[in-house]
C-alpha cells in the first residue's frame, strides 16, 4: 500500500471514529501533498519518496510553530501542534541512529570519492535519498563537513 493510500485510509478511519484531532492533521498533510502535486509534478501523483519530503516539511513547520507558540505563551496551540506532529510522525520511517548516520556518511564519502570539503555537493547528493525523512538535513550536512575536514586527503 502506498503512503498516499495509507493517509487516505487513516483519514477515513479518523472521520468514522470522530477523531477530530487526527482528522484535521491528516487533512492538513493531504492538502500539502495536493499542493505539491500541483506545483512540482503538474498533477502527477507524488512517489512515496516525494511524499516523505512533503511530510518532513510539514513536521518542520509544525515544530517551528510549537517553538513560536511556546514563546508566545499559547499552551492551547502548542498542544494542538504537538498532536498534529504525533499523527504525521506515524507515517515517517524510523530515524537513523548516530552510528547508522555516521556509517552512511562514511559510505557516501567512499562511494563518491570525496577528498575535501569542496566535494560536499557530491556526498550530499548521494546521501539525500537515503536520509530523507530519517535524519535532519542540517545534522547530515554538519557530519559530512566534519568528516571531510578531518580527512582532507580522502584516505
Amino acid at each position: 500500500m502506498s503512503l498516499r493510500d495509507r493517509l487516505d485510509e487513516e483519514l477515513k478511519a479518523a472521520m468514522r471514529s470522530s477523531d477530530a484531532t487526527r482528522r484535521d492533521a491528516l487533512r492538513m498533510v493531504l492538502a500539502a501533498v495536493q499542493k505539491a502535486e500541483k506545483e512540482t509534478t503538474h498533477g502527477r501523483a507524488l512517489t512515496d519518496d516525494e511524499m516523505l519530503g512533503v511530510l518532513t516539511k510539514e513536521l518542520k513547520v509544525r515544530n517551528e510553530s510549537v517553538e513560536t507558540f511556546r514563546a508566545g505563551g499559547r499552551a492551547d496551540l502548542v498542544e494542538k501542534e504537538d498532536a498534529a506532529i504525533a499523527v504525521v510522525s506515524e507515517f515517517m520511517p524510523l530515524p537513523l541512529s548516530e552510528a547508522e548516520l555516521r556509517a552512511l556518511v562514511e559510505e557516501a564519502i567512499a562511494e563518491t570519492g570525496a577528498a575535501s570539503p569542496r566535494d560536499m555537493g557530491k556526498v550530499m547528493g548521494w546521501l539525500s535519498p537515503k536520509t530523507r525523512g530519517r535524519a535532519d538535513g542540517k545534522v547530515v550536512s554538519q557530519l559530512v563537513t566534519q568528516l571531510l575536514a578531518a580527512n582532507p586527503a580522502g584516505s
